[in-house]
């Protein structure tokens, strides 16, 4: 039994989809990642470790689903393989794949993954996420059928043979999260490696020792020979320190020692530091304690922060939704079966499950409240 079967797309109406046509009659569709972008968002993400804590932040807070099916009687099944599912080398259930697809999807702006399935049986085999850098989409005959083509490392390309296996989904205007965040986290880093610098000079300390030799002739005539020992009992007595011991440092004569830089301050940094982090946590749309930034003294999450975070994270899985049912719906086919799936979502923290309580029990007060009065009247 075959695994997809292949339906007649309906003819689109040549109303405002014929303002999307290109010259060469194709549709416009976003462009994909290019390989350089893909490698700015990953280094990007290594170089500032609030940007990479921000989005694991981002996929752990999406939370957990449940698949249902709309046939009981193979929801046991159902559930079976997708706690099980392979994914990749190392990952296993579908819940490992959504991650793994937000990720992508959050970093890049896109992302892409592949229903991968056993020639012999016709059955599917596992998921896998797929390099969103060397996919090209485009559109055939109709604007609502994708075309996908794959770039092997070789630079050569080759249609994909199966699309309707293709997962693939994409932020709005299919830009990256993290699309504009480079030239900020740029300015960071250099106020970063400036501090740096800053402490080497500064924050290692260094002597300057000056001999000034008195007029006699005496002592005139052996100045360079007194400033070569001075120096080399210095600089043995700063070396044994390094192995646990000290060692007076005497000298004959007018011998001042100094601190160099120690009469330069260290720049003040936090301010423009903290107008950095503060755009790049408003792109982010992470309230900043969750990231371990004390910036106010109140340590629970607003009202306001709580509702702008819910509404991110209720975007993020409206685009995981479609991917999670293609992946059921394309299971219960395998095995035959004429049900389809749907998707529901835990709720995204204990905050909302208190808040639910609590409405519920005021909810049932309030009712037990009418009826006594019911029974009095």
């Amino acid at each position: 039994m075959k695994l997809f079967k292949k339906k007649r797309a309906p003819k689109a109406d040549p109303g405002l989809v014929g303002m999307q046509r290109c010259g060469s009659g194709s549709f416009e569709l976003p462009a994909a990642v290019q390989p350089f972008e893909k490698e700015l968002y990953d280094r990007l993400r290594c170089a500032v470790p609030i940007i990479d804590a921000a989005i694991m932040k981002i996929i752990r807070l999406t939370g957990g689903f449940h698949v249902v099916c709309s046939d009981e009687e193979y929801q046991q099944e159902l559930d079976s393989f997708l706690s099980s599912v392979p994914v990749g080398l190392t990952g296993r259930s579908v819940g490992c794949f959504a991650d793994n697809f937000l990720d992508s999807l959050l970093t890049y702006g896109s992302a892409v993954g592949e229903i991968v399935t056993d020639t012999e049986q016709q059955r599917i085999a596992g998921l896998w996420n797929g390099d969103i850098s060397r996919i090209r989409i485009a559109s055939g005959a109709d604007p609502f059928i994708r075309s996908y083509t794959i770039t092997e490392s070789d630079g050569s390309s080759r249609k994909i043979a199966h699309p309707e296996r293709i997962l693939y989904s994409s932020l709005t205007g299919g830009h990256s999260l993290l699309r504009g965040l480079p030239s900020l986290s740029g300015i960071l880093m250099r106020i970063y490696d400036c501090i740096g610098q800053n402490f080497d000079r500064a924050g290692n300390v260094r002597y300057a020792v000056t001999y000034k030799p008195t007029g006699e002739a005496g002592d005139v005539m052996y100045s360079r020979e007194r400033a070569q020992q001075i120096a080399r009992e210095w600089a043995d007595g700063m070396n044994s320190v390094k192995y646990g011991q000290v060692k007076d440092f005497v000298a004959v004569g007018d011998v001042d020692i100094k601190v160099i830089g120690a009469e330069n301050k260290l720049f003040d940094t936090n301010v423009p530091v903290r107008q950095i982090l503060e755009q790049l946590i408003a792109k982010l749309s992470i309230p900043p304690f969750l990231l371990g930034l004390s910036w106010s003294s109140t340590e629970r999450m607003s009202s306001q922060q709580a509702d702008i975070l819910t509404s991110e994270l209720e975007y993020y899985r409206r685009l995981l939704t479609p991917v999670i049912q293609d992946v059921g719906n394309a299971y219960l086919a395998s095995i035959g079966a004429q049900a389809t799936c749907s998707v529901e979502w835990e709720n995204i923290n204990l905050q909302d499950e208190t808040a639910l309580a609590e409405a519920r029990l005021k909810n049932a007060q309030a009712r037990e409240i009418e009826m006594r009065l019911e029974k009095n009247v």
